[in-house]
């Protein structure tokens, strides 16, 4: 494994980041596609075997149960000083608003639950996990710095926001001293690059790092034409991101298989290498073993520029879907939470 600086912070962290939206009861959640505690167990183990130290989860996750899984894993299996622990919290919901809570209070009561499921007195990395417009901005840097401030997380990050947002953010918390958003985790990967636009030019300038999901665009870039999974025919939230633009897609998605099978290596190495060169530690998520073992090996392949070249070639540029897709003040208004349809973000 390999590690890196997270963007400003003193955090040094694993260049795979494992994402743990596929741990949880899903009895307490909306996805089908979970596994079990002694399931996640095994993984989060296996990752701590093989050099992961950071990982990221949320309070939505299956209502809460992906923390409690992974703090009893992170307790039995490593040592608090050893690994990075991120989650995330969600805005504040409708009756929030309607009772008074203010955003200050909204995050705090988050920040505690969390530490409660993760039984942990602090979590390296606090996410905002989507841009709440019915919220003054003031109000939420306040709130994160206030948690800051009390040792409940010793940075923040932000997910799911536009780089005018993002840039807005930080600069209202330099003009007041509050603590300054370290991290974007945002929807980027080979065949979904709108990133690129602007987030990554400002992350680069600032020095902010970029964690993505779905960097196997849930699957789709690991897989060869004609092979599915669970999660490829269950997950209809990754179906809304993705099936729109599977035709023009596929090109990409054959190429990676083309130089799979070149290297000897699988799709899954490819699709992280290539991602690896733009980004500080794409959030990989598994539910098998062979999951984490194709994560971790991807560190290790190096692309040459003209792999680069002829991944990126056919790329067109694509429609903003999900969460994005809803980031505007009229999908907040009609919403007020972090959802698409039924699913989870």
């Amino acid at each position: 494994m390999k590690y890196t600086k997270l963007g400003n912070s003193e955090l040094n962290v694993s260049r795979i980041c494992m994402g743990c939206m596929g741990f949880g009861d899903a009895a307490n959640g909306q996805h089908t596609w979970t596994v079990d505690e002694a399931h996640s167990r095994e993984i989060i183990r296996q990752g701590l075997e093989a050099g992961i130290n950071f990982f990221d989860t949320a309070i939505a996750y299956q209502s809460g149960t992906s923390e409690q899984y992974l703090g009893r894993a992170l307790r039995d299996y490593g040592r608090r000083e050893d690994v990075v622990v991120a989650t995330k919290f969600l805005p504040r919901t409708q009756e929030e608003i309607i009772s008074g809570i203010t955003g200050q209070q909204h995050i705090e009561k988050m920040m505690d639950k969390s530490l409660s499921n993760l039984g942990m007195e602090y979590v390296d990395l606090y996410i905002y996990h989507m841009w709440d417009y019915e919220t003054p901005l003031y109000d939420i840097m306040e709130g994160l710095n206030r948690i800051v401030k009390a040792g409940k997380a010793r940075y923040i990050g932000i997910s799911n926001c536009y780089a005018y947002q993002l840039a807005k953010a930080n600069a209202l918390a330099e003009k007041e001293g509050f603590a300054k958003f370290i991290s974007i985790q945002g929807h980027y990967n080979l065949i979904f690059r709108e990133e690129e636009r602007e987030m990554a030019g400002l992350c680069s300038e600032d020095q902010i790092a970029m964690t993505p999901y779905s960097a196997l665009a849930g699957g789709r870039l690991s897989k060869r034409s004609g092979e599915h999974s669970k999660r490829m025919e269950e997950d209809s939230y990754a179906k809304l991101k993705y099936d729109a633009s599977a035709r023009q897609d596929g090109e990409i998605i054959r190429r990676v298989a083309g130089l799979a099978d070149q290297y000897g290596v699988s799709m899954t190495e490819v699709s992280l290498a290539w991602l690896l060169t733009k980004v500080s530690a794409p959030v990989v998520g598994a539910t098998k073993p062979y999951q984490v073992e194709g994560a971790v090996k991807a560190v290790d392949l190096c692309l040459t520029e003209q792999d680069l070249a002829y991944l990126e070639e056919p790329y067109v540029p694509h429609r903003l879907v999900g969460v994005m897709a809803q980031n505007t003040v009229q999908a907040a208004k009609e919403k007020h939470v972090w959802s698409t349809g039924n699913q989870t973000i």
